[in-house]
């Protein structure tokens, strides 16, 4: 057997990642998938209960060999650009099971490889009701700063929850990175928090308005 080597991905760095600006960036191939893998038309009803004539099956992308290594590399990159701006590195990356789980997991599997100090952690819809009875479970302590992250952004209620339950437990929480933001007033509920949103993608790259 012959094992060929995979170059790694890689993205442009020399600007912040916004969505604002997400045209400028090289995610082409993860727009392209997300258009074959994730992007449904009908009429359905959203976790914010909101209608709508389509529909981002995410997990069908962040579940993907591809998909996940696209949206890895995509958002440790922003972890890193912000954390050089800014000065301050996350100590890890993690939201609101299940929809975070595969995202956080990707990330820190890149981190890994490129040898960057930077966990992951996962936090239940609600407490757990046996053992310690933990809502956020990973290697993070009380203290520490993290990013938390999501697949897709609509009124921000499911992040929003995931940052409540992190500040409860006693992280400091930096800014949400999602994949995809369907500007639908989840950026102006975050800015409401302090929080800044931070997104790979806007439904402005799929032809679609709010």
């Amino acid at each position: 057997m012959v094992f060929v080597p995979i170059e790694p991905l890689t993205f442009p760095l020399e600007n912040s990642w916004m969505s604002s600006d997400s045209a400028n960036r090289d995610l082409a191939p993860l727009i392209a998938l997300m258009e074959t893998e994730a992007l449904q038309r009908g009429e359905f009803t959203l976790a914010s209960g909101k209608k709508a004539n389509y529909y981002l099956d995410c997990r069908r992308v962040t579940l993907h060999p591809k998909g996940a290594c696209l949206i890895g590399r995509a958002m440790l990159d922003v972890v890193l650009d912000n954390a050089k701006e800014s000065g301050v590195m996350p100590a890890a990356v993690g939201g609101m099971a299940i929809g975070a789980d595969p995202i956080a997991a990707s990330i820190v599997t890149l981190a890994g490889g490129d040898d960057v100090d930077l966990k992951g952690f996962m936090v239940r819809k609600e407490p757990k009701g046996h053992g310690m009875g933990q809502q956020v479970e990973g290697p993070v302590t009380p203290g520490q700063k993290v990013v938390i992250v999501e697949d897709v952004i609509t009124s921000g209620g499911s992040a929003l929850k995931a940052v409540e339950a992190v500040e409860a437990f006693g992280l400091e929480v930096l800014y949400v990175l999602a994949i995809i933001d369907r500007l639908a007033g989840g950026a102006e509920a975050f800015a409401k928090k302090g929080l800044e949103l931070k997104t790979l993608t806007t439904i402005r790259d799929f032809g679609l308005e709010p």
